[in-house]
């Protein structure tokens, strides 16, 4: 089995790139893929730890795109991690993601939620702090029993605790994937909210620009979608992917490998990205 979708602590993960490393080794991953949100950080001691446990480590990233009033995340393997235009980018990212950080808080203070951010930075385990930490922290305030419910009435799109922040365009995202050596990959791309035929010429734009691949193996895809994306996997000539999109201790029915139990990525896919670099 192997997973090209999980994070880590240096985004919205709760494992340390060694316990990721370790958990796939306990799982009997073959492979495993480190994709953490605008953030590649953790992925050098996450290479080194997969050679400990003698698993193959998979370098990546996981980058968010503007797009519309949904969401849409591109996935990029095997990129360089020196390379100086993606890590100057990755940076300016971050800086926009720490300026969205104190809105939020803001907002969310502005509404009589006492909140601070010391508190929220606790269940980041590193600097990487994002919305998912604010409902966890809500969550222990008890202003609102679950994390979904803290985004449904304060941190999603339209909340009054909602704060946008810098996101590349679909095109720069693959296309600076593409230039630091990776493989671009639509992540989930149920997330994007659109119809059978909206998706399709939405992919194939993403595929003009440069996309190599899409998340066809994904646990909160169904037997229907999945179906859907593998036929334009087909037409448009694109490396079919998956992952659990694992981050432990924030989605616990999220198992590492499985998902919720019965997702199963096929060694296939790797062979594909493989294929893909050696061209």
């Amino acid at each position: 089995m192997i997973d090209l979708h999980t994070h880590s602590t240096f985004s919205d993960g709760s494992f340390t790139p060694e316990q990721l490393a370790q958990e796939a080794a306990f799982a009997s991953l073959s492979a495993v893929a480190l994709t953490d949100h605008d953030s590649i950080e953790g992925v050098p001691r996450f290479l080194d730890a997969c050679r400990a446990a003698q698993v193959r480590g998979v370098p990546g990233v996981e980058l968010s795109a503007e797009f519309k009033d949904s969401t849409m995340h591109v996935l990029g393997y095997f990129i360089d991690l020196q390379h100086p235009e993606l890590t100057a980018r990755l940076r300016e990212i971050r800086a926009g993601r720490v300026a969205r950080n104190a809105e939020i808080l803001k907002h969310i203070n502005d509404m009589g939620l006492a909140l601070t951010m010391p508190e929220v930075a606790a269940y980041a385990g590193g600097d990487n702090i994002g919305r998912l930490h604010f409902a966890q922290a809500l969550v222990a305030r008890g202003y609102v029993p679950t994390r979904q419910e803290a985004f449904d009435r304060y941190l999603g799109k339209g909340r009054k605790g909602y704060a946008d922040r810098l996101r590349l365009s679909p095109r720069d995202c693959i296309e600076l994937i593409r230039r630091a050596g990776g493989i671009p990959v639509l992540a989930h791309p149920f997330t994007l909210n659109l119809g059978k035929p909206a998706l399709a010429k939405q992919v194939a734009e993403l595929a003009g620009y440069g996309l190599q691949g899409i998340e066809v193996y994904y646990p909160q895809q169904n037997a229907r979608q999945m179906k859907q994306y593998q036929a334009l996997a087909r037409e448009l000539n694109l490396a079919m992917t998956g992952g659990t999109d694992f981050h432990g201790a924030p989605m616990p029915d999220i198992k590492l490998g499985s998902g919720f139990g019965e997702t199963r990525i096929p060694e296939t896919v790797l062979e594909q990205l493989d294929a893909l670099r050696s061209a």
